[in-house]
C-alpha cells in the first residue's frame, strides 16, 4: 500500500470510528509535518456537507447514538472531536451495515487537529487553471482560492486539488468554498470526476448536484432554473427549496425547478468538455478570429450574398432562442433549446434562384429527433416549387429537399430527397462547418463537412431554388426541431468551388 492509499485509510478509519491507536498516531504524525497531507485532510472532512442532505432523513435519535458509539469506541488522542453540534452521522450501524458503508457518512462532529489553526488562516489554494481560451483576468498555471471570478469571454478549464476536471464557459460567475464545492451563479460547466474526488459538489441558486462518480454538465442561465446533465455514471440533484433527491444517471436531464424539479430533454453537446479547450486556445493563439473575420468580409463583398447571420451586429432576429457564446470569446451564436425555440427570417424574397450555397457553423446538442432544422421556408405548398427545406435527419445525415424536385431513377432512394453519406453523429457536441451546394441548371446537390466534399446527389427535375419567410430552428413541434447552436450561416445565390468551401472551413475552424 503507498503512502497516498495509507493515510486515505487511515483518515476513512477514523471518520468510520474504527481506527487504532496505532493509526490514530501515524495521522497525528503526518498532519503536523506535511502541509499537503492537511489540506487532502480538510478536503476529505469536505464531503460531510455534501453527503448531510442525503441523511437528512435520519432520525434524530440515530445520530445521538453514533455520537455516543464513537465516543466509546475510539481511544482519545490528540486528534480530537470538536465539542460541538452535531452535522452529520457516521456510517449507520443499527440495522443495514452494508447499506451505511454505501453511503460512507461523515464524522458525528467536525475535528480539530493540532497547528491546524495556522493553516486555516492561510489564503487556501483549491484549483489551478489548465488552460484559458479567451477568459479575461484567468491565465495558465494560476492557482484559485475561495474568491469569485467573473468571465465575461472566453472558457477555462481548472483542475482541483483532487483531480476534478472542470470547464466554465463564459458569462459566468463563480468561486470555490473548497477544492469538493463550487458555487456557479451563473454560466455552463461540465465536471470530469475521478474516483478520488467522489462527492465534488455544485451549487446553483437554485438547487445542487453532488457527484456519485461522474461526468455531468450544470447549466445555469442569469435567468431561470439550473439543468442538470449526466454524461456518464450518477448524480444526485436537489433543488434549494427542498424536496426529493433525484438520482440522475447516463444520458438523463433535470431542472432544479422549485422544490419537486422537473425532467429536461438531455443536451450533451451543450457543453464544453474538458480536452476541447486546448483546442480552442491553440485556435486563439493562431489568429484563427482574424482568419475567419476576413473571410466573412469577403463574402460581404460579394455580389451574389443573400443573407450572412453572424449575430454580431446587435440587432436581434425575431424568435424564441438564446444568444449564446459563439465559436470565438465574446462573439455571438444562437442557440435553440425547448421545442418551439426558432428564429425567423426574411431571405431572398420572392425571388428565384437557380444557384444556391448555404453553410452555417453547427453545434448540436444531441440527436435522436426525426429532424434537426437548419432552415425552412415557411410552408411546404403544391404551389411554391421550389421552397427549401434544409436538414438533419434522423438517419444523421445532411438534406437539402426544394419542393417538387425529384431524384435521378439510379440515385439510392432516401425517402426521395437528396441526402449526404457522411453521419453528423462523430461531429456532435463538437463545432461542425456543414454546407449544401444546388445548381438547378445541372441538377445536382453537392454536400460538404468541415470542408471536404461529401458526395453529390443528381436530380431528374430541378425548379429554381424560392426563399422568402423562413425559419433556422422550430419548424414543426411534431417532427422537426433543433437542439444546438448556430454561428455564421451564409445563404449565398451562386454555386461555391471545393477550393472555396475548403478555405472557408480553413478561416473558421475554431480548432487547432
Amino acid at each position: 500500500m503507498s503512502n497516498d492509499q495509507k493515510f486515505q485509510q487511515n483518515v476513512q478509519d477514523y471518520l468510520e470510528g474504527r481506527a487504532t491507536p496505532e493509526q490514530f498516531l501515524q495521522l497525528n504524525e503526518q498532519l503536523r509535518s506535511d502541509p499537503a497531507a492537511r489540506r487532502a485532510f480538510r478536503e476529505m472532512l469536505n464531503l460531510d456537507s455534501a453527503l448531510m442532505e442525503t441523511t437528512k432523513e435520519i432520525p434524530r435519535e440515530t445520530v445521538e447514538a453514533e455520537a455516543a458509539y464513537h465516543e466509546e469506541s475510539c481511544p482519545r488522542t490528540e486528534l480530537e472531536p470538536q465539542q460541538q453540534q452535531v452535522s452529520a452521522s457516521t456510517i449507520a450501524k443499527s440495522g443495514n451495515r452494508a447499506w451505511g458503508s454505501l453511503i460512507l457518512l461523515i464524522a458525528a462532529s467536525l475535528l480539530v487537529v493540532v497547528g491546524m489553526l495556522t493553516w486555516f488562516a492561510e489564503s487556501p489554494e483549491f484549483a489551478i487553471v489548465e488552460y484559458a481560451a479567451g477568459a479575461q483576468g484567468l491565465s495558465a498555471g494560476m492557482t484559485l482560492g475561495a474568491e469569485s471570478h467573473f468571465i465575461q469571454t472566453g472558457t477555462v478549464q481548472l483542475v482541483t486539488r483532487r483531480g476534478t476536471r472542470i470547464v466554465i464557459e463564459a458569462p459566468a460567475l463563480f468561486y470555490f468554498e473548497s477544492a469538493q464545492r463550487l458555487q456557479l451563479k451563473h454560466g455552463r460547466l461540465a465536471a470530469d470526476v475521478p474516483l478520488e474526488a467522489h462527492g465534488f459538489t455544485v451549487i446553483t441558486p437554485t438547487g445542487q448536484a453532488i457527484d456519485l462518480g461522474t461526468k455531468f454538465g450544470v447549466d445555469m442561465p442569469e435567468a431561470g432554473e439550473a439543468e442538470i446533465h449526466v454524461f456518464q455514471g450518477e448524480v444526485v440533484a436537489q433543488s434549494i427549496e427542498g424536496g426529493n433527491l433525484q438520482n440522475l444517471r447516463d444520458s438523463q436531464a433535470f431542472r432544479l425547478q422549485s422544490a419537486v424539479g422537473t425532467p429536461s430533454s438531455f443536451r450533451s453537446g451543450a457543453f464544453i468538455q474538458p480536452g476541447e479547450v486546448d483546442s480552442l486556445s491553440a485556435a486563439l493563439q493562431a489568429g484563427q478570429p482574424k482568419r475567419s473575420q476576413l473571410a466573412l468580409q469577403e463574402l460581404r463583398d460579394d455580389p451574389n450574398l443573400i443573407a450572412l447571420l453572424d449575430f454580431e451586429d446587435g440587432q436581434k432576429q425575431p424568435g424564441k432562442y438564446r444568444s449564446v457564446q459563439g465559436r470565438w470569446p465574446g462573439s455571438q451564436a444562437a442557440e435553440f433549446v425547448n421545442v418551439g425555440d426558432h428564429m425567423k427570417l426574411d431571405v431572398g424574397g420572392e425571388r428565384l434562384w437557380s444557384q444556391l450555397t448555404l453553410a452555417a457553423w453547427v453545434r448540436l446538442d444531441h440527436l435522436g429527433e426525426p429532424y434537426h432544422s437548419l432552415l425552412h421556408t415557411d410552408g411546404w405548398e403544391d404551389t411554391k416549387k421550389g421552397q427549401v427545406h434544409w436538414m438533419v435527419t434522423r438517419l444523421t445525415t445532411m438534406r437539402l429537399a426544394l419542393r417538387d424536385n425529384k431524384l435521378a431513377p439510379d440515385e439510392r432512394p432516401n425517402e426521395g430527397f437528396p441526402d449526404s453519406q457522411t453521419s453528423v453523429l462523430p461531429e456532435q457536441g463538437r463545432w461542425v462547418h456543414l454546407a449544401a451546394v444546388y445548381d438547378a441548371d445541372k441538377k445536382t446537390v453537392r454536400f460538404y463537412f468541415n470542408g471536404q466534399f461529401d458526395s453529390e446527389s443528381r436530380l431528374s427535375q430541378a425548379f429554381p431554388a424560392r426563399l422568402g419567410p423562413a425559419q433556422i430552428g422550430n419548424w414543426n413541434t411534431n417532427d422537426r426541431t433543433l437542439s444546438g447552436r448556430i454561428d455564421e450561416m451564409l445563404i449565398l445565390g451562386r454555386t461555391m468551388s471545393d477550393a472555396e468551401m475548403e478555405h472557408l472551413f480553413a478561416a473558421g475552424n475554431p480548432y487547432r
